[in-house]
């Protein structure tokens, strides 16, 4: 049988390294990926590649490794705009009298649209090319990742109070449904069912969530055992802890991603991984906060698919998935284990544990043929990267969102050494100009 040749595909990328994440997790060197109708073809030694393929763009990243773009798989994107604002508060009194009153005051479809832009600016530079999202007005968020070029799963944010988006669970379920049906034809953005805690949604509105997510065949995002407080309110109010509440109402499973999840039994770890539910580890903000630390080696020793966020830029104050690498890799250590989590471990919590979280790893999360070419590129050129024994090891604790020169999604390049394709620079840079003036009374 002889071999196609002179094939043209969209796009060859060459790099010093090629990282897939999965099936084997090996490192490729000197190995081309080839791009073709913004999905990967193939993946082959760059001089095997020059011989099958013709493509009609080459780039040539000869001090690079490429590899799946991050997945951010716990935001409130629009919450940009409140960076810095309220710092060194405890979480129940950041977000109780500060944030939420805020709210309540300012939040609108064009706060939500303006601040998911510049969340995406953000996030494309440092190479995250895939967010889940939780927030209000999504249909204005979309506006943001649809100009941006980014990839977003929008929750379809539920409360049991009134905000300015919605009256109450009732209206907050309409206007998501809605929000679903208008996205639902645009390729990068997926919705999923939002309520925001168990302290914020009672049993009941949980039970209708749990219908429709069965019926829609959505995933449900949450917070959960964010702090102390939340689970002594519960214990208070419902006799249980807040995980004992939610599996009893059916609501702990497959489809479930519970982002921070800082305080966790042995025994509600046991009930996550039975019942094949999700993590979002968000380190930085948790500790910010002063949350505490997520008992997450004992999460992936039980076979919890654990994937990493970076919180909203109000609680973190940086939407660097980089920097929560470095940081999940460490704080995993401090019981006194070193091999607790691994530089490769850490990657995949932050690539294709994400997409498996949020039911994408048939497309996205790893460097496989037939999966969207979303991708990035890490120089490891500069005098700080040398010298390089293991490249996997030096993206989690060398290198940083500085070192992202390219970022793909869909096979079209969305940022090229800071320079965003969709977006400028200078109205990004006002219409935070414009935000601080009007949030700057908030700032205490």
């Amino acid at each position: 049988m002889t071999m196609e040749t002179n094939i043209r595909p969209q796009l060859a990328i060459e790099a010093r390294w090629i990282i897939p994440v999965t099936p084997d997790g090996a490192v490729h060197e000197h190995s081309t990926l080839i791009v073709d109708a913004g999905r990967i073809r193939d993946l082959l030694p760059s001089a095997d590649a020059r011989q099958r393929y013709q493509p009609l763009e080459t780039i040539s990243l000869p001090h690079h490794a490429l590899i799946p773009g991050l997945v951010n798989a716990h935001t409130h994107a629009a919450m940009s705009l409140m960076r810095g604002i309220a710092e060194d508060r405890s979480a129940i009194t950041w977000l109780r009298d500060h944030i939420w009153p805020m709210e309540q005051q300012m939040v609108s479809e064009r706060f939500t649209r303006d601040g998911t832009l510049l969340a995406c600016a953000e996030m494309l530079r440092g190479g995250v090319t895939c967010f889940n999202d939780m927030y209000f007005f999504p249909q204005a968020a979309a506006e943001a990742v649809l100009q941006s070029g980014i990839r977003a799963s929008l929750g379809m944010v539920v409360l049991d109070f009134p905000t300015p988006y919605a009256a109450n669970a009732d209206d907050y379920l309409n206007k998501g449904f809605a929000a679903r049906d208008e996205l639902r034809d645009h390729e990068r953005i997926t919705t999923c069912l939002a309520p925001h805690s168990p302290y914020s949604v009672s049993d009941k509105v949980f039970s209708k969530i749990l219908t429709y997510a069965d019926q829609l065949g959505v995933n449900i995002h949450l917070h959960l055992h964010e702090t102390t407080d939340e689970i002594a309110r519960s214990e208070a109010q419902f006799g249980m802890r807040p995980c004992l509440r939610l599996d009893g109402l059916g609501l702990i499973g497959p489809n479930l991603l519970a982002a921070n999840c800082t305080h966790m039994t042995d025994i509600e770890i046991e009930t996550f991984a039975m019942q094949h539910a999700h993590v979002a580890h968000c380190p930085a903000s948790d500790l910010k906060l002063g949350n505490g630390i997520a008992p997450v080696a004992r999460m992936v020793e039980a076979g919890i698919n654990v994937a990493l966020g970076t919180d909203g830029a109000a609680s973190n104050n940086r939407l660097d998935m980089f920097a929560e690498m470095r940081l999940a890799a460490l704080l995993a250590k401090s019981a006194g284990d070193a091999a607790a989590l691994s530089a490769r471990r850490v990657l995949e919590m932050a690539t294709i544990n994400g997409a498996r979280a949020l039911g994408m790893d048939d497309n996205i999360g790893s460097l496989e043929p037939g999966k969207w070419a979303d991708l990035v590129a890490v120089d490891f050129s500069a005098i700080e990267m040398q010298p390089c024994y293991d490249p996997v090891s030096h993206l989690v604790y060398v290198a940083g969102r500085g070192q992202v020169t390219h970022t793909w999604v869909a096979g079209a390049l969305c940022c090229e050494r800071g320079i965003l394709a969709h977006m400028d620079h200078a109205e990004l840079k006002e219409i935070a100009t414009q935000w601080q003036g009007k949030l700057k009374p908030f700032h205490q």
